[in-house]
């Protein structure tokens, strides 16, 4: 049997629904151009060996600097819209009098068991018992550094609703969400949540699954918050595509955009931004503040862990970027966001050529589990 981290498989009205999808075909989804769903051809053996073996600088050598945001939390924001980053794509949004929580993981590891797979730098800012009341939670895809295990267990237990992309309602529901708190959503359908706020999906282009036997039956999505005032885009993952530039105009302007920067290749460069496709992607949407996510959480790839921060600090003036890059749980007011200060660094402060990490715990892929599932690669 296998384990009940992997979640299930639709079926019934949902999986009817599912296969009326534009985007469903053969048994599965698939993105709006052909890409590949992993490693490019001629790659996956180097690549596999790197990211087992390599030696870059990969994870932090000590915590990276952190901040309660509970004092902050206890006082509305004065201009209707702050954004917590609590760590890889988790981040609290204040929109307009609403709580949304976007892509919670405080698992230890990225990964179906505990034992293995990619290990957190360091704890979550706040427990889940600590967070405000939540108005709704919202999750783009199916991915183990996305949609959490353990962390749905506990959001499981709260009366919040959650929103997410067609299929992945089989695993909510699975792990102890009641189908009545769940709306899942295609590419353009938008749901209203709580009177007065509402959530859309939009496309990005990744792939999902949490087996190598469970490729794409379940869709990834980008998505949009918009309340009275204010509007934030969360890409979920994706690699570039011009289907931005359609998002931008269909559902922006933007006050806030959350895009993905962390966990890049070049072999994985049809599925993940990477800091400079980020800052492109930025522009097709139109503008916006620019919150970086999914970085500085999990060694999910084989590039050092703060080149995407160092990166964007360097290539953002070229593009006009307007970055927001707070502390681990250092609720902000984009409006109000100031000179980017690299607090990162502290962390690592020998910011010059380093040598690799002699003590660095080396990746591993999760084992395959009883029952024969294994874990997909990349796994996100």
């Amino acid at each position: 049997m296998a384990l009940a981290s992997f979640g299930a498989r639709a079926n019934g009205l949902r999986l009817e629904r599912m296969k009326s999808s534009p985007r469903f075909a053969d048994g599965i989804f698939a993105n709006t151009s052909p890409v590949m769903p992993g490693l490019k051809k001629g790659t996956v053996a180097p690549t596999i060996s790197e990211f087992l073996c390599g030696g870059q600088r990969r994870t932090p050598p000590g915590p990276l600097p952190s901040t309660n945001p509970l004092p902050a939390w206890s006082r509305p924001p004065e201009t209707g819209l702050r954004a917590t980053w609590l760590g890889h794509s988790t981040v609290l949004l204040e929109i307009d009098g609403f709580r949304v929580l976007t892509d919670p993981v405080w698992g230890e590891r990225a990964s179906p068991v505990t034992f293995a797979g990619p290990k957190r730098f360091q704890p979550v800012p706040t427990p889940i018992a600590a967070l405000p009341p939540l108005d709704v939670v919202v999750i783009s895809h199916d991915h183990f550094d996305h949609l959490d295990y353990p962390t749905i267990l506990q959001l499981a237990k709260l009366d919040v609703p959650f929103v997410t992309s067609l299929g992945v309602g089989a695993h909510l529901e699975a792990w102890g969400v009641p189908a009545a708190r769940i709306t899942e959503l295609d590419w353009w359908d938008r749901t209203e949540v709580r009177g007065g706020l509402t959530i859309a999906a939009a496309p990005s282009q990744h792939f999902s699954g949490r087996s190598l036997h469970g490729r794409n039956l379940t869709l990834w999505s980008s998505l949009v918050v918009r309340g009275a005032r204010h509007a934030v885009f969360f890409s979920g993952d994706t690699g570039l595509t011009p289907e931005y530039a359609e998002i931008g105009q269909r559902l922006g302007p933007f006050d806030l955009v959350m895009l993905e920067v962390g966990a890049f290749h070049p072999a994985w460069g049809d599925i993940h931004l990477g800091p400079e496709n980020a800052l492109h992607a930025l522009t097709l949407l139109g503008g916006g503040s620019f919150l970086p996510v999914h970085w500085g959480t999990f060694n999910l790839a084989m590039h050092a862990w703060d080149e995407p921060a160092e990166t964007l600090l360097r290539l953002a003036p070229a593009h006009a970027a307007h970055l927001v890059m707070p502390r681990l749980g250092e609720p902000v007011e984009p409006s109000r966001a100031e000179q980017v200060t690299p607090w990162w660094r502290a962390a690592a402060p020998e910011m010059a050529q380093r040598p690799a990490l002699l003590d660095e715990e080396p990746p591993s892929l999760p084992p395959a589990a009883e029952g024969g599932e294994a874990v997909a690669w990349p796994m996100d």
